[in-house]
């Protein structure tokens, strides 16, 4: 049963009218009667939202870092890869030929050279101050009605809320303290994640307070220093993704680290990699992980 969380807030049933307008300006009545059949994905969340509607992309970019960064979902050595997200191989993507491109507002200097090839459809995930999850189930709902998908698209935003709602009921021991969701950057800095972040946003569906207040701060490189986490010592931390190789053996030896209560009181839960700028799968992604790490060490509590 989906929860309080699940239901779209005003402005964003506003944005969602105006998206699916401009949406059947570019696939008009007559065009929506043969769903596009060749599907190619520039940005990742929409690659992640075409799969969950069990449609395989011809194409999509960076996918071996896709591999190896987001995980999920897994997707097959059928599909070409076109290169980098914001240069991606545009001859070979004109010879693929594809009836529809996935794209998002991060690439829209791309999108006259894309719109050239064939129709755009650009969906946002990720709008600076605002929580994204509810725009990735929007984009489930929206690209299956474009790809005439709409009974897989229902299936998927059930699952998802089903799942949230069983995870949350799980984690409830661990309601009490205070999480900081971050990502090391190296043996100095970190990235954090608030709740306008898909991890800040899926830690609040889950009914846990987030230890960082500020809006996120999570760039290429990481922002934050380590000893800004002393600023909760009641805090747990869950680390996301791999800490990079150079930082592993100075943050291990780092007396900042060390001096931190959480980490001192065993309340540090590494997770495996995740998309930080993903949409369904990443978000159910990290709330498994999220949900098998607390439960599987109980200092976490």
């Amino acid at each position: 049963m989906a929860s309080k969380h699940n239901r779209p807030e005003p402005g964003i049933a506003r944005r969602h009218l105006l998206q699916m307008l401009a949406l059947a300006s570019v696939f008009p009545r007559s065009a929506l009667a043969a769903a596009p059949r060749r599907v190619a994905a520039i940005d990742w969340a929409m690659l992640e939202t075409a799969m969950a509607l069990g449609v395989v992309p011809i194409a999509a970019t960076e996918l071996i870092k896709f591999r190896s960064d987001a995980r999920e979902p897994v997707v097959p050595d059928s599909v070409a890869d076109l290169g980098l997200r914001g240069a991606p191989n545009y001859e070979l993507l004109h010879l693929l030929k594809p009836d529809m491109i996935l794209s998002s507002p991060f690439y829209t200097r791309q999108k006259p050279v894309l719109e050239a090839i064939a129709p755009v459809v650009s969906m946002p995930f990720y709008v600076k101050g605002e929580p994204p999850f509810e725009k990735a189930l929007t984009a489930v709902g929206d690209l299956g009605r474009l790809l005439d998908r709409t009974e897989a698209a229902k299936l998927a935003l059930d699952q998802a809320a089903t799942m949230l709602e069983a995870t949350r009921t799980q984690l409830q021991p661990f309601a009490a303290r205070p999480t900081y969701v971050i990502n090391i950057g190296d043996a100095r800095h970190f990235r954090a994640f608030g709740a306008d972040s898909m991890f800040g946003d899926i830690l609040a569906r889950l009914g846990l307070a987030n230890a960082w207040t500020d809006q996120s701060r999570f760039t290429f490189a990481a922002p934050v220093p380590i000893e800004d986490l002393a600023a909760r010592p009641d805090a747990r931390i869950v680390v996301v993704s791999d800490i990079p190789v150079e930082a592993r053996t100075g943050l291990r030896d780092s007396m900042i680290w060390r001096s931190l209560e959480p980490v001192k009181s065993g309340r540090v839960v590494m997770i495996g990699n995740v998309n930080p700028y993903g949409g369904i799968t990443a978000g159910l992604r990290f709330a498994r992980l999220l949900r098998d790490g607390l439960l599987g060490q109980a200092g976490a509590l």
